[in-house]
């Protein structure tokens, strides 16, 4: 056998493919796949805070109660005469329990709309009379008792109307299903 010409190499002739085509679909594919996933993330991401939203406006919702279980005291801060009166008998129509109607005892100077004073076991039922009362401030005291003091302050007008109550306490109820 005669040895092979000494111009021609030893490395085998293409076959004529070229791989860069099916680089270029698997990099292309890879893309594709990288994608869908970063869609599916940012997707679950998005739905996580949804939620926690929701779950936060839950918490902040105002508690849903009886007005027959909240105990009151309705006091009078301004220098109109039977104010109390008038407000503990549109709250006694709503439900709530009145125990004393008065002019307010304390020398706290009461601004606004009014107060509502309450001490820790009666956070949850101040919450639920501020619905009522739209616009009072709060003012946490030591009282060992649930019961809720409605100081009325120089621009009282009226109670909320009964609509919106229902409203905020529907918006804390969907609030509170969505979480």
């Amino acid at each position: 056998m005669s040895a092979p010409p000494a111009d021609r190499s030893a490395v085998r002739p293409r076959s004529g493919r070229r791989p860069i085509p099916p680089l270029v679909f698997l990099l292309v594919l890879a893309l594709a796949a990288l994608v869908v996933w970063w869609n599916v993330f940012d997707t679950e991401g998005e739905i996580q805070a949804e939620e926690a939203e929701a779950c936060a406006s839950a918490s902040a919702a105002p508690p849903s109660l009886d007005p027959t279980t909240v105990s009151l005291r309705v006091l009078n801060a301004t220098d109109t005469a039977g104010l109390a009166q008038t407000v503990a008998a549109s709250l006694q129509e709503r439900g709530f329990v009145v125990e004393e109607i008065a002019n307010d005892p304390t020398e706290r100077e009461v601004t606004g709309v009014g107060e509502l004073r309450y001490g820790p076991r009666g956070r949850e039922a101040a919450g639920f009379v501020e619905l009522f009362v739209p616009g009072a401030g709060e003012f946490l005291d030591t009282r060992a008792t649930a019961q809720v003091d409605v100081v009325i302050g120089p621009e009282f007008g009226t109670l909320a109307p009964p609509e919106e109550v229902d409203a905020a306490l529907a918006a804390g109820a969907s609030a509170a299903a969505a979480c």
